[in-house]
């Protein structure tokens, strides 16, 4: 099965300003994809009455001009993937599954894809048994060599097609997906559907041991056994300080002379504190994600599927009668975004995700609506535990005690309930297939527009529903008169 590695890199000075141009390079190649594609959409209509389409492929040669004769000293597979990449993206759109394709910044996290002509992993063989403790990656071509690549790999792994080199802050970071061997049950839809088409063969008891999940933003995950996760308080005081430096750094940084030596070594100071919060976030997810996971005689394992996206969007503005604007909130509606960004809801959700197959267990998402109501207010009794009156607790975050008791009123936690249900586990997939064809007076249709219908009257011209930007210029109707 495939598994992701990420690895921490140690290039030279050299091999980092090359790193740095080619993935400058490669991103300049995907910005021109992008611009190209809006100049021929913006004139869509035109090109379509003379016959030429409007181009969606992976050409890159025009780009290559006076102008850009830098662009001649890297490896011409570096701008293919350039080109490749803005393709995929595209495809993507085509599928439902993004928006079209925008322009890449060089701030923050900059990555460099590298395919297999461009990179070596070379085995490093122990004489004495014979067997491969590691590889050195050499990366480069003859005519463009870049030399040999430290990195630490802290487990053992394959051969990969691609690598993808990364620099954020200033920690440089080499990431690929390959084969991993001692992965059985991946963590796709059909993997998690082979684990839960074994649990519907179970015992009414083993069905009930559901493993429920409450987020929260004071607490940031409560488990159904009583175990709260949170950051301790040493690492809450470190983060808070950390934002406070950041924050000095970024008002040093903008009282520097701009583009100068100096202010980009503020903002890299700003840019370790700021990884330092990052780095804090993701160590509480994997050891979050781990406990759970590795929690004995639980399966499966229950979250409420809340929309986080929509849960942090800030409010709409408000105006009276006078045009006059209102206090909407938006200030302590910040706040409580940031608080619930900084949970990492989805991030414990996504690492549980992956690590679950590997012990043979699945995530259940359950719909978070009108589910506390659906108990009724119990005397809950556990083992070793104080009687609790009064609470109204989500199904699926029932402790050992009211598993037993809604157990004998032939009641489910929602989660054992999905999977007895056989519905699917995972999210529907988006209808990726075009069903629209070209109109009479058009040449091409590009994938993704729509053809209205004009109720018998022919127009003169189609008009796409989503593919016109605001600015384009209105097509006029062609009339003809006799000179003179």
């Amino acid at each position: 099965m495939l598994d992701g590695y990420k690895f921490r890199a140690y290039p030279e000075k050299a091999q980092e300003q090359t790193f740095l141009r080619w993935a400058g390079c490669q991103r300049l190649v995907y910005n021109c994809k992008v611009q190209e594609d809006r100049y021929f959409r913006k004139f869509q209509r035109f090109l379509g009455m003379t016959g030429i389409p409007v181009p969606v492929d992976q050409t890159y040669s025009q780009f290559i001009s006076e102008a850009t004769a830098f662009l001649r000293e890297v490896p011409s597979q570096v701008l293919r993937n350039g080109a490749v990449l803005w393709r995929q993206a595209y495809s993507r759109f085509f599928k439902g599954l993004g928006g079209r394709p925008k322009f890449k910044t060089g701030a923050g996290r900059r990555s460099l894809w590298l395919t297999s002509e461009l990179f070596d992993f070379i085995p490093k063989i122990d004489p004495k048994t014979g067997e491969i403790t590691g590889y050195r990656l050499v990366v480069g071509t003859p005519k463009f060599p870049v030399g040999e690549l430290v990195y630490e790999a802290h487990r053992m792994h394959v051969i990969p097609s691609s690598i993808h080199v990364s620099v954020e802050g200033s920690q440089w970071f080499v990431s690929f997906a390959a084969e991993n061997p001692d992965l059985l049950v991946s963590d796709s839809d059909a993997g998690q559907e082979r684990i839960a088409e074994d649990l519907r063969h179970l015992t009414e008891e083993q069905r009930m041991l559901t493993l429920g999940n409450d987020r929260g933003v004071a607490k940031p995950l409560a488990a159904s056994d009583g175990r709260v996760y949170g950051l301790s308080d040493v690492q809450k005081e470190r983060v808070e300080k950390a934002r406070r430096q950041k924050a000095r750094w970024q008002r040093i940084a903008a009282g520097r002379k701009k583009k100068s030596q100096n202010q980009k070594k503020a903002y890299r100071r700003a840019a370790r504190y700021l990884r330092y919060e990052t780095n804090v976030r993701y160590d509480y997810a994997h050891k979050t994600s781990h406990d759970l996971v590795a929690t004995e005689n639980v399966n499966p394992i229950v979250f409420e599927d809340l929309k986080v996206k929509n849960m942090t969007r800030r409010p709409r503005a408000k105006q009276d009668e006078n045009g006059k604007w209102l206090k909407n909130g938006a200030r302590a509606k910040a706040g409580l975004n940031r608080s619930i960004l900084a949970s990492a809801w989805g991030r414990v959700v996504t690492f549980t995700r992956y690590k679950a197959p590997r012990a043979g267990k699945i995530v259940v998402m359950v719909p978070p609506a009108y589910s506390s109501h659906r108990v009724r207010r119990l005397r809950l009794h556990s083992q070793g535990q104080p009687a609790i009156t009064g609470r109204v607790l989500l199904p699926a975050l029932w402790t050992p005690g009211q598993r037993r008791s809604q157990c004998r009123r032939g009641h489910h936690p929602p989660g054992s309930q999905k999977v007895l249900s056989g519905e699917p586990l995972g999210k529907p997939r988006r209808s990726t297939g075009i069903f629209r064809k070209p109109g009479p007076e058009r040449s091409e249709v590009t994938p993704g527009e729509t053809v209205q219908d004009t109720g018998g009257q022919k127009p003169a011209a189609r008009w796409s529903m989503s593919q016109e930007p605001p600015e384009a210029i209105p097509e006029t109707h062609t009339s003809t008169c006799k000179a003179g």
